[in-house]
């Protein structure tokens, strides 16, 4: 079980938005805290993971406006696991309507894995709308990064797991599990797609943590949450993420000029440590905190207490601005 005590208290959301922003999808979007506070937006992880109920409780409410949305295609957004006009460039677009349609001029991005991948992309597309970026289990995005989890790497250290992962794809177009699981998530056959979609995600679930939690798992084996999770990653997955190789790094200059606060797990299975450490050798003055005790996920103690404390560091040098 997971140890809250140190995140804030549970909150609900004083108003939510359903916004159109194509001829295709619908964003749910939730704002709670204070709505004269430090606009905060929280970037969920996948892509297709959603956004839950206990995200909410990273910021003090006295303190942020709290924004949270479900990027296209997953939790509350609509059509679910849509892969049409679901590409990182349209979740940037996307995240600037939600600024304008708040009528926030600048705020603060909290990511984490996916996250942490849209949030800097998107600092990087418009840095003098980002106030700064909290950010953990830092995912790069590179080919390198995708096949240590998908291909070869992650599989050394989870034998048994992997087994599973790899049981829907026939043995011989095992060589490409991106394009296979690819050919039986977008495939007709129902059955095929839905236990392709469960392994895919289990996969995650199970690796997430440095020990494996059976909640965690149990909620990314759901079959909706699964689907979403598993189409839409596998769709950006197999077209490098719609960015070009090494794009994060090499444009690292466009916000090296921003408070960036860097959170990562020593033994992160999911995104290793490499990524966060290469981000901030290009970021010289960004804050690198290292947990030595945890894995991916944000609600390893370890880590859900670092951003807890760069939160509040955030406010409290806003404020002392």
């Amino acid at each position: 079980m997971v140890n809250y005590s140190h995140l804030y208290p549970p909150i609900e959301p004083y108003v939510q938005h359903s916004l159109q922003v194509d001829s295709t999808h619908s964003l749910h979007i939730e704002e709670c805290g204070n709505p004269e506070g430090i606009p905060v937006l929280f970037v969920h992880g996948g892509p297709g993971g959603g956004y839950g109920p206990v995200h909410r409780q990273f910021f003090d409410p006295n303190a942020y406006r709290i924004v949270l949305f479900d990027q296209r295609g997953c939790g509350q957004s609509r059509p679910h696991a849509c892969l049409t006009n679901n590409t990182t460039a349209h979740l940037i677009e996307d995240i600037e309507k939600i600024r304008r349609h708040l009528k926030i001029d600048q705020w603060l991005l909290f990511g984490g894995s996916w996250g942490s991948t849209l949030s800097l992309l998107y600092a990087q597309s418009y840095p003098e709308r980002t106030l700064g970026l909290i950010l953990r289990g830092i995912f790069l995005c590179r080919d390198e990064d995708v096949n240590w989890f998908y291909q070869q790497g992650a599989d050394r250290f989870y034998p048994e797991y992997w087994k599973d992962f790899i049981a829907p794809v026939d043995e011989e177009k095992r060589g490409n599990m991106i394009e296979s699981y690819y050919e039986l998530l977008t495939s007709d056959n129902e059955i095929a797609r839905m236990r392709a979609a469960e392994a895919w995600s289990v996969w995650e679930g199970r690796t997430s943590n440095l020990q494996t939690d059976p909640d965690v798992v149990n909620h990314f084996g759901d079959p909706f949450h699964a689907l979403a999770m598993a189409r839409i990653e596998c769709h950006y997955f197999r077209h490098q993420a719609f960015i070009e190789d090494n794009q994060i790094l090499k444009h690292a200059d466009r916000i090296a000029h921003l408070p960036i606060t860097i959170v990562h797990g020593r033994y992160d299975m999911v995104c290793p440590v490499n990524q966060a450490f290469e981000l901030a050798e290009q970021l010289p003055e960004a804050d690198l905190i290292i947990c030595s005790h945890s894995g991916h996920s944000a609600m390893e103690e370890e880590i859900s207490l670092s951003l807890v404390k760069a939160t509040d560091a955030f406010a409290e040098q806003l404020e002392a601005s």
